[in-house]
């Protein structure tokens, strides 16, 4: 066979990969590093991701489509007991799953109750990815790369690979997209070239508002607040240069006493969130923004059925 007309022969690849791990494993953060713009939000508190995120990566050879699911966790909640299923439909229907471990934190209880569950789905490829290598030394890394070979061992886990990354530092991301590439299906391209992602862009401006919202609130509020976007409006008469985006949106959380806390002292932390989340709307939407944001009581929704679907749960 004529080598020179190899390259041209290797079949495109596309399908869906997916990044587990118990919550704040640097999942969110790997998915935007991987796709090179901002998709899933990235906060320092757990919980923070609700929707399946996808960010999809366009290589010449193929398409990599990332699904981002909520953390695993041993729920407390109906909305926890959602967010499971959640993440147990997705691992089935992925065509290669990522296990995000962390390398500053010794393998926990959480860790191995997400691997016994990931050792019962047997036909879909496994990776190990090790996250946050930028925050130890090679001795702890060599140490954790060993004690997740010998951990799926004991559960009967075939890891296809054990990979080390670092999101930040933007170390081995590259490679790790290599490494998933060959366990995709041959197939044409799933989304046209410019897609990021196939979330709803009311969605992902939701998220951003949230994410904004969560930055700096004392610890009790993380899980109590919910985002939504009520509408998206073009501002009428505006010349064609100079267009407006108004957008509407309410912040609800749990109880009254927490009103204080997200609105601050003369409003001042709800101006903050509304600056920043504001910035990061325009850039993903390539338009300017006027955001009016209202904060609303939506009583014990995490816990009330018609509550959470009215949230979109």
């Amino acid at each position: 066979m004529d080598s020179s007309a190899a390259p041209s022969q290797a079949p495109h690849r596309a399908g869906f990969a997916c990044f587990v791990g118990r919550p704040n494993a640097g999942k969110s953060t790997l998915t935007n590093a991987l796709v090179g713009t901002k998709v899933a939000i990235t906060s320092n508190r757990p919980q923070t991701t609700r929707h399946t995120v996808r960010g999809i990566v366009h290589r010449p050879d193929a398409q990599l489509v990332l699904v981002d699911t909520p953390g695993l966790h041993k729920p407390r909640t109906l909305l926890g007991e959602r967010l499971n299923d959640v993440v147990r439909t997705t691992w089935a229907e992925v065509d290669v799953i990522g296990f995000c471990l962390p390398a500053d934190q010794k393998l926990g209880p959480g860790d191995r109750f997400i691997a016994g569950e990931l050792a019962g789905i047997k036909k879909t490829p496994k990776v190990a990815i090790v996250t946050k290598t930028d925050l130890v030394d090679s001795k702890t890394l060599a140490e954790q790369l060993i004690a997740i070979q010998k951990l799926g061992e004991e559960l009967g886990i075939e890891w296809r690979e054990i990979i080390p990354v670092s999101a930040v530092g933007d170390k081995q991301v590259g490679l790790l997209a290599d490494l998933l590439v060959p366990m995709l299906p041959e197939s044409p391209p799933l989304y046209p070239e410019g897609d990021l992602t196939d979330e709803p862009e009311q969605v992902m401006v939701a998220e951003l508002i949230r994410e904004a919202a969560l930055e700096g609130v004392r610890d009790e509020l993380p899980h109590s607040i919910a985002v939504v976007v009520e509408e998206m409006l073009p501002r009428e008469d505006r010349p064609k240069d100079k267009p407006l985006l108004d957008i509407h949106a309410n912040v609800y959380i749990e109880r009254p006493s927490q009103k204080g806390i997200i609105i601050g002292p003369k409003g001042a932390r709800l101006k903050e969130v509304g600056m920043k989340s504001r910035k990061h709307i325009e850039r993903l939407l390539g338009t300017p923004v006027y955001l009016d944001l209202h904060v609303k009581v939506a009583k014990d929704w995490q816990r009330d059925p018609k509550q959470l679907r009215k949230l979109g749960f």
